[in-house]
């Protein structure tokens, strides 16, 4: 990452805690928790027991981003729902593992199956459920709005919130370090 790319981060989101963007540079999967990290963390219920949750664009503008960058995407989450299904496949997401209460063995299975070491994943949480994951990845990331001890033992804590662009601030994290970024900005810097 160049003096310029970091200036670039800190104007857009803040500064770099020392050491994220060497771990940034290595992350070929970014894998991503979804209630409270692609949503806000309600689950909005109808009367008729319909589901419902927001997804904010601009995570699925960088996801979109990572994927044609050739950095993969999956998801490990805790509970079961279609609205998941639909968004990721909207989203091209081809690794997509839910029902997971215990999350290492999707863990295990995504990094043997794309032949990855730990310090090429990165993954993004906001609760407890989601540390045991975090602390075998090469970058661990919460949500600014994650549980204090994530937070607190996070490589980085995004200034943007669950559901509110916490997802594509990561996004564009790895691609700066990466130096892949000007080619989904519209900017040549």
């Amino acid at each position: 990452m160049t003096e310029l790319d970091s200036k670039l981060f800190a104007d857009l989101y803040q500064p770099l805690p020392a050491g994220v963007a060497e771990r940034a540079s290595d992350i070929r999967l970014l894998i991503c928790d979804v209630d409270g990290v692609f949503s806000d963390g309600r689950i909005y219920l109808g009367n008729q027991g319909e589901e419902l949750k927001a997804f904010h664009t601009r995570d699925g503008y960088g996801i979109k981003a990572l994927r044609h960058a050739g950095i993969e995407v999956a998801v490990i989450t805790g509970r079961n729902s279609d609205i998941v299904s639909a968004r990721m496949k909207s989203l091209t997401v081809p690794y997509v593992y839910q029902g997971q209460e215990d999350k290492m063995p999707a863990f295990a299975k995504l990094q043997q199956q794309l032949e990855l070491s730990p310090t090429q994943i990165a993954y993004i949480g906001d609760d407890l459920s989601d540390w045991n994951v975090m602390q075998h990845c090469g970058l661990a990331v919460a949500v600014n709005d994650a549980h204090p001890y994530l937070r607190r033992h996070a490589h980085y804590t995004t200034s943007l919130n669950g559901g509110f662009g916490a997802v594509r601030e990561l996004c564009d994290l790895l691609l700066i370090c990466q130096q892949k970024f000007a080619t989904f900005s519209g900017s040549s810097t």
